[in-house]
């Protein structure tokens, strides 16, 4: 995730993202929650999947407010042959190879209900399409689990105080979607349940924490983008922004251009327009 994102995120984050390993019940209000707290389907305000998952009605809902989850069966898009078509593309070296897998994307799904599920068949097609556009691109065939050179990079952000830094965590790019600074590593491990502050190399060691890291990234600020329809090239700059989008570097966007109309003929679904940032 770019640099120039993270001062972005740190405005919406420090708004509508704050949660907590397990819901904590605080009263029935319908709706009349804190900005960092859910209103679930009782009108009950909290954090967790019983406040934040099915029937969230408001507040940073893991569910679009008020949505319900279609019947398609994710795992029966992210198929075997699909999946593995991917990561058998990579070295048998690769660190990735034994860490990320189609039972552990599936189960790190689980917790995203709408992830592949609004919206028709083909919406449900191209948001997969997409993201694993996205995670191969990150990755490279999920081979890499971290960032190269990650450790030597400064993704502080010192002027957060809400998810400062600590001293000796490096908060560089791990997972499929390569989660990137302390305001995202922090509202992140809380709205998952693991001490992203403290403890960002979980996301790194633990494949369950990694796939849902890059869902609860894509599925708060990529998701609405790509079910809106407003086009593959728009997910893009959600994620890297203008370090790629606007001539950035066109040699990138053109390579998750590629991953993205690859995997939706893979699926037979037509890519869409707005390919390009």
């Amino acid at each position: 995730m770019s640099a120039t994102m993270h001062n972005l995120l740190t405005i919406i984050l420090a708004g509508i993202l704050a949660g907590a390993a397990l819901p904590t019940l605080i009263s029935g209000q319908d709706c009349g929650c804190a900005a960092d707290l859910c209103c679930s389907q009782y009108g009950y305000c909290g954090t967790g999947d019983a406040y934040c998952g099915t029937g969230c009605q408001a507040g940073p809902c893991t569910t679009a407010p008020g949505a319900t989850p279609t019947d398609v069966s994710v795992a029966d898009i992210v198929t075997d042959a699909f999946f593995n078509g991917i990561i058998d593309q990579s070295a048998a070296s690769c660190a990735g190879k034994g860490f990320y897998s189609r039972s552990v994307f599936l189960q790190a799904a689980d917790s995203y209900p709408l992830f592949g599920r609004e919206g028709s068949i083909d919406d449900s097609k191209r948001e997969i399409a997409a993201a694993f556009a996205h995670f191969t691109h990150e990755t490279f065939h999920f081979c890499y689990i971290e960032e190269i050179d990650g450790a030597s990079k400064d993704y502080c952000d010192e002027t957060n105080t809400q998810y400062p830094c600590v001293a000796g965590k490096g908060y560089y790019g791990r997972g499929p979607i390569q989660l990137s600074w302390n305001p995202n590593y922090g509202p992140a491990g809380k709205s998952i349940g693991f001490d992203g502050l403290n403890n960002p190399d979980l996301v790194a060691t633990d494949p369950l924490i990694a796939f849902k890291s890059a869902l609860w990234y894509w599925m708060n600020f990529v998701h609405s983008i790509i079910v809106s329809g407003q086009g593959f090239g728009e997910t893009i700059r959600a994620i890297n922004g203008a370090i790629e989008c606007n001539g950035g570097n066109p040699a990138t966007v053109n390579a998750r251009v590629e991953y993205y109309t690859e995997y939706c003929n893979q699926l037979s679904v037509a890519p869409g327009d707005n390919l390009y940032c």
